[in-house]
């Protein structure tokens, strides 16, 4: 991925949300953005599998990382997830957002989230607003 600038890299990557659930962000380029989270006990439901809030916000730091990655503002307007797959303690999942189309004030995004075989277990869209152009 092209380089970000550190500024902006560390004030993405300073979400005291993010921090408390153990988001991390790997990669950071222009209108893209890779977050992992590894599942731990304090992050299941009442069934033992993960909660879908935990994976919603995996999916949702890395579209706002990749929305805010090349320095205007990015608003969100709407979002939507699709879970396909649990999966279990111990395993780490990787968020990876890519810009699908930007028009204007407007941007699409597509995250995709993945367990450590590959596989996809969410996905994720959302739609973002820039208020700054």
């Amino acid at each position: 991925m092209t380089e970000v600038p550190d500024d902006r890299r560390e004030t993405i990557e300073s979400d005291p949300f993010c921090e408390t659930l153990g988001v991390e962000l790997v990669a950071l380029g222009p209108g893209s953005a890779r977050t992992e989270l590894t599942v731990t006990d304090d992050l299941l439901n009442f069934h033992g599998t993960p909660h879908g809030g935990a994976v919603y916000s995996l999916a949702d730091a890395a579209f706002a990382a990749a929305s805010n990655s090349e320095g205007d503002t990015a608003l969100a307007m709407e979002t939507n997830i699709s879970y396909l797959e649990a999966v279990e303690v111990g395993e780490t999942l990787t968020a990876d957002a890519d810009r699908l189309h930007r028009r204007g004030r407007t941007a699409s995004y597509r995250v995709a989230v993945t367990d450590e075989n590959g596989d996809e277990i969410a996905t994720f869209r959302g739609r973002v607003y820039h208020p700054g152009e």
